[in-house]
């Protein structure tokens, strides 16, 4: 027993030296730096859009009226048609307009004749008197008859062409290609009576209107920007306007620039602008909200990095980038518009910079990282 119990002291104290012996040959060895995954910007060229919200205006919005009195006799559309150019409508009651017609047209008759006779009378009296047979009295009131005659025959064919307007006006017709809202009448109701009655509404919206405004400083660059290019307006020709709904993605409506308001609202600082575009499905309705943006006028060569690559501050973007000694810095940047799931940057950058792109929660300021270089491609992915 006294051997076992010497034997386990000494191998306790063997132990015990081993250990200590190992502890003085160890010495702190520092982990390798974190991988992060970094790529050059993207240099390619890329379209600048100038981009608005709007709404779509219809090209043209009218009220049918009743511009006669009478009973509604006819109603020849259905609630919600598309018509086309002076189909007619509405009917109210043309019989006695087409009485008065007759009446004013009888009347011209009559003028016209009396007309006749008064040159025939005129042409009496003025021999008479060359031959100094009849009167200076005579003539004069013959004279006075024939201008009597012709100012009536006027006023007839005045009242003529009146009648004939109010006929026509018993026939409410499109006056444009356009789209018919809900009948306002019924079929026997009296319209006109007193002041115009609104019988139902017509709009067109093929093509479409698409308003918008732009920022007083946004306005300010683009007539820099030509200013330096040497361009006008004239020379730009029709100005590409695209269009998007809130519910599409992209922007697959074309159209053209249509009209620039003259000056800038000093309410809004802003300045409207109006773009025109085909609507022959009728997808846009009046009233939308829409997406607007115009391509400028050439592309330009950018830097671009992943939007995943971007964060952000109080002070504003920046990206992480590896300087040479492989240390990470911060570098404050200034963004332009997105290609894709890449982001134009205008300032910050220069092509040789590695920017971090992966593993950026282990990229730390001031400490160095194992860069590992990756290429990115026009369509965003690395």
């Amino acid at each position: 027993m006294r051997h076992a119990g010497f034997a386990m002291r000494a191998a306790l104290v063997a132990l015990v030296a081993g250990l200590a012996g190992c502890g003085e040959q160890n010495t702190y060895v520092a982990p390798p730096p974190p991988k992060v995954d970094v790529a050059l910007p993207l240099k390619q060229a890329v379209t600048r859009y100038l981009e608005a919200t709007g709404n779509t205006v219809a090209v043209n919005t009218a009220n049918l009226v009743a511009r006669v009195q009478g009973f509604v006799q006819g109603i020849n559309y259905r609630d919600g048609d598309v018509v086309k150019k002076g189909t007619t409508l509405f009917v109210i009651e043309p019989e006695p307009y087409r009485l008065k017609l007759q009446q004013s047209q009888a009347a011209e008759e009559g003028a016209q004749a009396a007309l006749r006779q008064a040159e025939a009378d005129f042409q009496r009296q003025s021999d008479l008197a060359s031959r100094q047979v009849a009167s200076r009295a005579a003539l004069d009131n013959a004279t006075a008859a024939r201008e009597s005659a012709q100012a009536n025959l006027l006023q007839a064919k005045v009242n003529t062409k009146l009648a004939a307007i109010n006929v026509d006006y018993t026939q409410v017709t499109a006056p444009f290609d356009g789209v018919v809202s809900a009948r306002q009448v019924s079929i026997g109701e009296l319209v006109g009576a007193g002041s115009p009655t609104v019988l139902a509404t017509i709009v067109q919206s093929d093509p479409i209107y698409v308003s918008f405004s732009i920022s007083e400083r946004e306005v300010q660059h683009i007539r820099a920007e030509m200013q330096r290019r040497g361009v006008t307006l004239d020379k730009l020709g029709p100005i590409p306007v695209e269009v998007g709904l809130q519910s599409e993605s992209g922007y697959p409506h074309r159209g053209t620039l249509d009209y620039i308001a003259p000056t800038v609202s000093q309410a809004t600082g802003t300045l409207t602008l109006r773009a025109v575009l085909a609507n022959p499905s009728g997808a846009l309705l009046p009233g939308y909200f829409v997406r607007v943006r115009i391509p400028g006028p050439q592309a330009q060569e950018a830097l671009l990095v992943p939007d995943i690559a971007l964060g952000s501050d109080q002070s504003g973007r920046y990206v992480l980038v590896v300087n040479g000694e492989n240390v990470v810095e911060q570098r404050k940047v200034e963004i332009g518009p997105a290609s894709g799931d890449l982001r134009v940057i205008d300032k910050g950058l220069k092509p040789d910079d590695r920017v971090v792109v992966g593993g950026a929660l282990r990229a730390v300021v001031g400490q160095k990282v194992d860069p590992q270089l990756r290429q990115l491609t026009p369509s965003g992915s690395n």
